[in-house]
């Protein structure tokens, strides 16, 4: 049986804590291990934060706010999600990995948050449908 957790944020970066704080809670009463639930709650924090920083032409407007839906979901053996958003279009798997090699001076900016959720999750997916970004992700649980 698959269980669900269902949350919608506002594009406000301080909302990372009310989705760990749900996410921890409700791993627990599915028994999925804590490391799996961390990493999961270490890929929301990198995703919500592309998505406030970026996502939204309008977001330095005064009483513009936006909803993110976040979507858990557990069968036991794998925990997997879904973060939809309406900002412009944006596709992270398109974007160029960082070039870990080079001097810090160097590097580009931005772009090491979602290399690291590519790293952390088995499965990483993005679709835009019905004007939304919605990048999906999976990692079964270790043994």
């Amino acid at each position: 049986m698959s269980e669900t957790l269902e949350l919608t944020l506002r594009n406000d970066l301080a909302e990372h804590a009310r989705l760990a704080a749900a996410l921890s809670d409700w791993a627990e009463r599915q028994g999925i291990d804590p490391g799996l639930a961390t990493t999961f709650e270490l890929a929301f924090d990198e995703i919500l934060a592309n998505i406030v920083g970026y996502a939204y032409d309008d977001a330095d407007e005064p009483g513009v706010e936006h909803a993110i839906e976040v979507a858990c979901r557990w069968d036991g053996e794998t925990l997997s999600a879904e973060v939809v958003d309406d900002g412009r279009p944006f596709d992270p798997l398109s974007a160029p990995e960082p070039d870990l090699e080079a001097g810090l001076d160097e590097r580009q900016v931005g772009g090491l948050g979602l290399f690291l959720v590519r790293q952390l999750m088995d499965e990483v997916a993005y679709r835009r449908q019905d004007g939304k970004n919605r990048l999906s992700f999976a990692k079964k649980q270790e043994a």
